[in-house]
């Protein structure tokens, strides 16, 4: 049961010490720990945040300015009755794990079974059996790696900055690929730019450096060879890849091969896990909304990055549009691209992270978001994989 409080029972801020900024007129300790005090706010709400919000974390608190109803029944009717009011919810901050992640280790495992059975799909291995799965393990540990880098590289900038954040999660999927990909949540408010900037960078600078070492080492692995069986029957389908820049330059300089000649001869598939992981690169930075590039670009460039985010539906539209129209290929990339326009669409409506200190960023780390998101065009290809059925 919520019960009203007197300021020492509490270990959140005294009231007292939120003027002139806040008239507190009573305050709520909630069964989940959350304070609430009520009151009449003496300015916006921007400068109100900005000016508590320090004072709330210095407590162990997330503090937001919201409107708040605490019904109770009618000792007659038995309705709910109840006025809003104003009030700063305060949530503890819980920056680290507690206990064991459940949710987060089932769905690690249930991704490292998907990736498994994928990795026998790009073996070319039948599975008989549970253990006929192993065949896989490069793949897995291609893709998986490269994904984790990612995700733990936001993390670990999350727990640098103070920012509450979730372990990451990863998506299973039976498919080709075996999974959506991961990611975590971010829970606690962003300080100001500089954090906004270094959790945003770190995901896509980390897992790029993990996807160029898993290239380098897929470039060097031996081709796979495709059964006789499956190249003479006529309901096979072929997926070709489209290579992104980054990793045509990376068989280059390695002397590696990521096609052959010979029909019967296809690149390793740990060369296919660097692929996942330059493509989840380019998608992520996409510069809009709350992906790792709307982070980035909202943090270089302000309110600003709205107008940019706007933009970013259009053009995956437009490409939708001209690969459907005038480009020879099948309905995978065009389809492709109009989902991500609607993804897009939707992340560009919610909009960008606004961090409680909105001051410019440093010209250091400006120049490395534009390393960064020109590191993210060359892992783009227009027509990613290519179905080619009988």
């Amino acid at each position: 049961m919520d019960h009203p409080s007197r300021p020492s029972d509490h270990a959140g801020p005294p009231p007292e010490s939120l003027l002139p900024a806040f008239r507190t007129n009573d305050v709520d300790v909630k069964e989940d720990g959350r304070l609430v005090y009520y009151g009449q706010p003496r300015t916006d709400a921007r400068r109100l945040e900005r000016e508590l919000w320090p004072l709330f974390r210095e407590h162990g608190y997330e503090v937001r300015l919201d409107t708040v109803t605490d019904s109770e029944a009618d000792p007659i009717t038995g309705v709910e009755i109840g006025e809003p009011r104003r009030a700063l919810v305060a949530k503890p901050r819980q920056v680290g794990v507690e206990g064991i992640p459940w949710t987060n280790v089932v769905m690690f495992a249930a991704t490292v079974l998907t990736t498994l059975y994928a990795g026998t799909i790009w073996y070319y291995q039948p599975v008989g059996g549970p253990l006929d799965l192993l065949a896989g393990w490069p793949f897995t540990v291609a893709v998986l790696g490269v994904l984790a880098v990612h995700e733990l590289g936001h993390y670990a900038l999350s727990r640098y900055h103070g920012v509450e954040a979730s372990l990451p999660y990863f998506i299973p999927v039976p498919s080709f690929i075996g999974t959506f990909g991961a990611l975590i949540s971010m829970r606690g408010r962003i300080p100001d730019r500089k954090a906004l900037f270094d959790i945003g960078v770190s995901g896509p600078l980390a897992g790029l450096a993990a996807a160029v070492c898993v290239a380098v080492v897929g470039l060097h692995l031996d081709p796979v060879q495709v059964p006789q069986y499956v190249l003479e029957n006529e309901e096979s389908i072929q997926l070709e890849l489209g290579y992104p820049p980054l990793l045509e330059f990376l068989a280059w300089a390695t002397g590696g091969q990521l096609t052959y000649e010979d029909p019967g001869l296809v690149a390793n598939p740990v060369i296919f896990g660097a692929w996942v992981g330059l493509f989840v690169t380019f998608l992520n930075l996409i510069p809009v909304g709350q992906l790792d590039g709307g982070h980035i670009v909202r943090s270089m460039v302000g309110e600003r990055a709205e107008t940019i985010g706007s933009l970013v539906p259009t053009a995956l539209f437009g490409l939708a549009a001209y690969l459907a129209v005038f480009a020879d290929v099948s309905y995978n990339a065009p389809v492709l691209w109009a989902f991500w326009g609607l993804i897009t669409l939707f992340l560009a409506y919610v909009g960008a992270v606004t961090p409680v200190f909105d001051e410019p960023l440093d010209p250091g780390r400006k120049a490395v978001g534009v390393v960064t998101l020109a590191l993210g065009v060359l892992c783009f290809t227009p027509v990613p994989i290519e179905l080619i059925g009988p």
